[in-house]
């Protein structure tokens, strides 16, 4: 890597539209986000959604199909 031509790597406080923070690395000091894993529809308490995870694309597919491999 070339001397010089590089941004300087930080640590970045993350803050959400929510109230959420946390830190990150970054080449910025501060970042502000509308949506994080706390407030997001997708994630519920941090996780991911039950209902979306339950069945995933490519199983479904290998079970419309008869690829299961069992």
């Amino acid at each position: 890597m070339k001397k010089g031509i590089h941004p300087e790597y930080v640590e970045t406080k993350v803050t959400c539209a929510c109230g959420n923070t946390f830190t990150v690395m970054s080449n910025k000091d501060e970042l502000h986000l509308e949506v994080c894993n706390k407030c997001h529809p997708f994630f519920q308490d941090g996780k991911v959604n039950a209902l979306t995870s339950r069945a995933g694309r490519v199983e479904k597919f290998n079970r419309k199909y008869g690829f299961d491999q069992k």
